[in-house]
C-alpha cells in the first residue's frame, strides 16, 4: 500500500550525528507496509533544546536518538520511562499530545528476551563490548537478575569502568571462561566491518555455552549464531566445517 503524503501525515525523525538512508528506508519501508500515514526523515543538529523543542511544537511524532545526542537530550525530556532511566541514555522519543517520552529499545529488548525466553539467571554471562550497545546489554542483564556477569573488552579503562558500575568482573579476553551465557555486544560479525566473517568468541566457549545472543542485526544469521546453530545441531563440528562458516 502506498501512503500519499497530505495535511494529516504524522513525521517521524531521527537525530544522528552522522545521519544515512538506513533508517530512513527502513522506516518508511514499514509505514508504507502498515498502510500508516507516518514519513521519516533523518536529521543532524548543533542545537539540542532547538530541536527537542521542534519536536513538541510541531507535533513530530516520535525521534529516533543516535550518538552524541543520546544523553544529551535528557534534560529536555519529560518523562524518562524505566528502560532509558537504567543507563542514563535515550534511543526513542514519543511524544504523546506534546508530552515528550523517553525510552531505551536496546535495553528493553535485551531484558525482554531473557526474560521471555526463561534464561537461567543462574548461569554465569559473559558479555563481549564495552560501548553504548554493551552499556544497555549489562545493564539490562543485571536487572533481569544475573549476578555473575563479567565484561570482555580490551580497552581496560572503558571496559573496567563499565564492568565497575554494575558491579561485575572485567577481562580484556575470555581466556578460559566457559560462561553459560555469551552476549555479543560489539560490531564483530557486521556485515561490511573489518571482522564480518569472524567469530565474536572462541569456538570451544561458543559450543560449552547454554545461550549464544549476538545484537548485530546485519546480516540476519552472523557467523556466532551460524556456529552456534550448526553445532547445536550436529553436535560437533570438525575443523573443516567450522573453517566453512568463518
Amino acid at each position: 500500500m502506498t501512503v500519499d503524503l497530505n495535511k494529516d501525515t504524522l513525521l517521524c525523525m531521527s537525530l544522528s550525528g552522522r545521519p544515512s538512508n538506513i533508517g530512513t528506508r527502513f522506516h518508511n519501508y514499514l509505514y508504507e507496509e502498515l498502510g500508516l500515514n507516518f514519513v521519516y526523515k533523518a536529521f543532524t543538529t548543533e542545537d539540542v533544546p532547538a530541536a527537542i523543542g521542534g519536536i513538541r511544537a510541531l507535533g513530530i511524532r516520535g525521534c529516533g536518538v543516535s550518538m552524541p545526542f543520546k544523553e544529551q537530550v535528557i534534560e529536555h525530556i519529560d518523562v524518562m520511562h524505566d528502560s532509558a532511566s537504567a543507563i542514563d541514555s535515550v534511543n526513542t522519543i514519543v511524544n504523546e499530545s506534546g508530552v515528550l517520552h523517553a525510552y531505551n529499545t536496546d535495553y528493553q529488548a535485551v531484558a525482554d528476551l531473557l526474560r521471555d525466553n526463561d534464561v537461567d539467571t543462574s548461569l554465569s554471562v559473559a558479555v563481549a563490548g564495552s560501548g553504548g550497545m554493551a552499556k544497555a546489554v549489562v545493564a539490562a542483564v543485571r536487572d533481569t537478575g544475573f549476578t555473575d556477569v563479567t565484561v570482555i573488552a580490551r580497552n581496560q579503562e572503558v571496559g573496567s569502568a563499565l564492568a565497575e558500575q554494575y558491579s561485575f568482573d572485567w577481562q580484556a579476553e575470555l581466556g578460559p571462561l566457559r560462561p553459560g551465557v555469551l552476549i555479543n555486544a560489539t560490531p564483530i560479525g557486521m556485515s561490511g566491518g573489518a571482522e564480518a566473517d569472524a567469530l565474536s568468541f572462541p569456538e570451544e566457549a561458543v559450543r560449552a555455552a547454554e545461550v549464544v545472543f549476538d545484537v548485530v542485526a546485519m546480516p540476519a544469521n552472523t557467523p556466532l549464531q551460524a556456529y552456534e546453530s550448526a553445532y547445536a545441531e550436529g553436535g560437533s563440528l570438525s575443523p573443516e566445517e567450522a573453517a566453512a562458516l568463518l
